[in-house]
C-alpha cells in the first residue's frame, strides 16, 4: 500500500505540535485525552469527530469510558504521522471552541 501523504520528519513534527499543546506524540501517534461533563456530552463529541474523519477519510483509534474519550492518531499507509494526522487533530480542536447549535441551550 502506498502512503497518501509522506511521514513527517521531526522538525516538522515539533513545529505542528507548537500548535497543538494538548496533544503529544508517542510510538508513531499522536494522541489526547478529552473530558467531558458527562456521558452524553462526549458521545455527542465523538459523532462530529466522526463526521470530520469520514469526510477527511482519516479514521482515529479511540476509546470512551464515560466521560472520557481517547484519540490517538496515525497513518498506518505511512508507518507513522503525516500531515494528515496534524490536520485532523487541529480539526479536532476546532470542534471544542466551535459554537454548538441553540438546540442544545
Amino acid at each position: 500500500m502506498k502512503a497518501r501523504t509522506p511521514k513527517l520528519a521531526q522538525a516538522k513534527l515539533r513545529a505542528g505540535l507548537a500548535h497543538l499543546p494538548r496533544w503529544t506524540a508517542r510510538k508513531g501517534k499522536l494522541r489526547r485525552e478529552f473530558a467531558f461533563a458527562d456521558f452524553s456530552e462526549a458521545f455527542a463529541f465523538m459523532a462530529r469527530v466522526a463526521l470530520l474523519a469520514e469526510k477527511a477519510d482519516h479514521h482515529p483509534d479511540w476509546s470512551n469510558s464515560w466521560n472520557k474519550v481517547v484519540i490517538e492518531l496515525t497513518s498506518h499507509d505511512a508507518g507513522g504521522l503525516t500531515q494528515r494526522d496534524l490536520g485532523l487533530a487541529a480539526a479536532i480542536e476546532r470542534l471544542l471552541t466551535a459554537p454548538r447549535d441553540s438546540a442544545r441551550a
